[in-house]
């Protein structure tokens, strides 16, 4: 495998993400209720029903410690970079709720790494799925 700029810039954006990611799950995960009641707290002032504030609390971490992990990994980075995306369209929807537009700048800029990841999947030669599609290959013409 040849190694190029964009290859080796790809590795590092995605496991700067998987860090960020797992970072935050790894953070919220101990303290889990505490984490979610807050969110209930600064989500009363929404149109949202606390319950469904306190069950997004109380996945959140999870979702994020499993995407970081992944990312990190580079496994099913394709499925894990849209399902990072579609968590950061549902935290942006959450914060518009409650009028939080210095949080939706923030979200608007993991928006636009999300973006990079899928757009340049072509680019994710430094990860477990790179391994795995060349065993998949390799069986394949065994078979032949």
């Amino acid at each position: 495998m040849k190694t190029n700029n964009s290859l080796v810039a790809y590795a590092l954006l995605r496991v700067a993400m998987g860090v960020n990611m797992l970072g935050h799950g790894l953070a919220r995960i101990p303290k889990l209720d505490a984490f979610s009641d807050n969110m209930v707290t600064n989500f009363q002032k929404s149109w949202l029903p606390s319950l469904s504030i306190k069950i997004f609390g109380l996945a959140l971490p999870f979702a994020e410690f499993l995407i970081g992990l992944l990312l990190i990994i580079g496994l099913f980075t394709y499925r894990t970079s849209v399902a990072g995306a579609i968590l950061i369209i549902l935290l942006l929807f959450g914060s518009s709720t409650i009028e939080n537009w210095e949080a939706m700048g923030i979200q608007m800029i993991y928006a636009l790494f999300f973006y990079q990841l899928i757009t340049k999947i072509n680019n994710n030669s430094y990860a477990a799925d790179h391994l795995f599609k060349n065993k998949i290959r390799q069986n394949e013409s065994n078979r032949i």
